[in-house]
């Protein structure tokens, strides 16, 4: 039976509209990401989820709570969703980094991952184990999980067999509320569409 797991990154934040590392900083979208959070609920018209799952954290709650309250659904709210915790580099742009650091976080993000943050592969690994449990759980029906752009891309290369190591390189851009399509059937995964902005995504729903 086939489920479709739409994964929308949350609205911007002030340090994200600086293309700062959050992470693990739990800051409220800002007023972009606001008209964001409401792009969002008016797609979630047409694509009428059946349920929703969102980080835990406060800016995929708030971009969350607009199409809840259109659908009277409450999110279900799962840690394994939360962003990568960026350790040494939250709060800082790449080019503030110390050079041999962000160097190395170039050429390999998961082995030479940022002094102090979570270890990428544990990320996949977790955000990897609740999207088959979504599936598994809500069979037939069409979910929508707000959640994070690094977190995101590990699962996509998690899901389609690509190595972590690459996200960067292979998925190099999500934007802020941009949508990622799956297609979950028996555990088997495909991949519909990546990056989409909220306000197209009705002509593929």
């Amino acid at each position: 039976m086939r489920t479709t797991i739409v994964l929308a990154r949350h609205g911007r934040t002030e340090w994200h509209h600086g293309n700062r590392y959050t992470g693990s900083t739990d800051l409220p979208i800002d007023e972009v990401g606001v008209r964001q959070a409401q792009q969002l609920r008016e797609w979630a018209i047409d694509y009428a989820p059946d349920v929703l799952w969102c980080s835990p954290m406060l800016r995929a709650r708030q971009t969350i709570a607009p199409t809840a309250e259109l659908l009277d659904l409450e999110p279900t709210l799962d840690a394994r969703l939360r962003e990568v915790d960026f350790g040494s580099a939250e709060g800082k742009m790449l080019g503030e980094l110390p050079p041999a650091v962000a160097k190395a976080f170039q050429l390999d993000p998961v082995r030479d991952h940022f002094p102090g943050g979570e270890d990428p592969a544990a990320a996949a690994d977790r955000v990897h184990e609740v999207f088959h449990e979504i599936g598994r759980q809500h069979q037939g029906q069409r979910v929508l999980v707000v959640a994070h752009n690094t977190l995101i891309r590990l699962l996509t290369c998690r899901v389609l067999g690509l190595r972590l190591n690459d996200y960067r390189r292979l998925l190099p851009a999500l934007g802020p509320a941009a949508l990622v399509r799956f297609r979950w059937q028996d555990g088997t995964v495909g991949l519909e569409a990546y990056n989409v902005p909220a306000v197209r995504m009705e002509t593929l729903a």
